[in-house]
């Protein structure tokens, strides 16, 4: 089938959102999220703040280390909620096939738009232009012929830009990408596939599929389709939820396993009216405990249940606490829904051990 996917981005929403109404903001480096003294992080930053190394995702103390004159703003998600209306209303004037991402991101599959002559390139600079004269904020595009190439291409040229791989184009663009850039491949993953000495997609290429299994499980013949720039995924407008959780991050530390224990009750009860008002009850798969140490070491522990079990999750409590034994800054609970490993795991590529081609993801752009 021949598909055109756009994934269209706004540049650091959150920031953009508050230059837009402030600019005397503008040109100054700029984040959005939580206070330094509580332990906040950064939600989104602009670009002038990333020349310093600001990140998000990153401490707010430690983004004010690198960038004393940062500017620091809480999150006014009132206002980007509103933004996100009217990028997302935007967004579904060209297709019905969209699939929200975030509040301002998404995959949109404009393979049978009668808009723009057809041309998936037009709608992007179409979709940019109407974004930026409505809602007053820039963002970027990436046009492919599938999900994954499509959201690379998005950061290309980034800010306020758009980058189209073509069908013909898709095998030499995808042979040239570190493996850090494969969809699930986190630092884990991308340490020990640089330490069996594969740094780019054209390395990697060389493993035959049963060897990449071997090193990687189930995600290895994901590994193997997506060295190869094959993605079957389908743009999917109803997301399902795969996942429900609670955690707190504390002022001050947690010392020890008996202080994580007493917060633990709190948060299943949270935990508990959370599962509620989503109506998740039926749905509950495995239960898992969610650890930050003062290190900013993570580890989760989890096991099958149906149900949100106290007794199971201290128990999860003390295995997770029991890989660091050290203060605890970040406790979090919550359940899986269903199989979400499985989906975790790309099984919409289809058999894994049937490989794929290039030939798979031609589509006209």
């Amino acid at each position: 089938m021949l598909r055109k996917i756009i994934h269209c981005d706004c540049d650091c929403f959150y920031a953009a959102v508050e230059m837009r109404d402030d600019p005397s903001l503008r040109g100054r480096p700029l984040a959005v999220g939580g206070r330094p003294d509580q332990r906040g992080v950064v939600a989104t930053c602009n670009y002038e703040a990333r020349k310093f190394g600001v990140r998000s995702a990153m401490a707010t103390s430690q983004a004010l280390q690198r960038c004393p004159d940062l500017i620091v703003l809480p999150p006014a998600m009132d206002k980007y909620r509103a933004a996100s209306k009217q990028i997302l209303a935007i967004y579904r004037d060209y297709t019905d096939l969209v699939e929200p991402l975030s509040l301002d991101e998404a995959y949109l599959d404009v393979t049978d738009s009668p808009h723009c002559r057809n041309s998936a390139t037009l709608i992007a600079e179409e979709i940019r232009t109407r974004i930026a004269d409505t809602v007053g904020i820039t963002a970027s595009a990436g046009i492919a012929p599938n999900k994954f190439i499509a959201k690379i291409a998005s950061d290309w040229n980034k800010p306020n830009g758009q980058f189209v791989v073509r069908p013909r184009e898709v095998d030499a663009f995808v042979a040239a990408l570190p493996v850090d850039k494969l969809f699930g491949v986190g630092k884990v993953t991308a340490a020990k596939l640089k330490k069996l000495g594969a740094f780019t997609c054209a390395d990697l290429r060389q493993w035959p599929i049963n060897e990449l299994q071997h090193h990687f499980g189930k995600f290895g013949g994901s590994l193997y389709n997506l060295c190869r720039g094959v993605d079957r995924r389908q743009v999917s407008p109803s997301q399902e939820r795969k996942s429900v959780s609670v955690e707190e991050t504390y002022v001050a530390d947690l010392p020890d396993l008996a202080a994580c224990e007493r917060e633990l009750d709190d948060l299943i009860v949270k935990l508990e009216q959370r599962i509620r008002r989503a109506n998740a009850e039926r749905a509950t798969h495995k239960l898992f405990v969610k650890i930050r140490f003062a290190n900013f070491q993570r580890t989760t522990a989890e096991c099958v249940s149906s149900v949100v079990d106290p007794g199971l999750c201290r128990k999860l409590l003390d295995t997770a606490w029991k890989r660091g034994r050290r203060p605890v800054r970040l406790l979090g609970v919550g359940v899986r829904l269903n199989e979400e490993e499985e989906l975790l795991q790309l099984g919409l590529f289809g058999d894994e051990n049937t490989p794929g081609s290039a030939s798979d993801v031609v589509a006209a752009i």
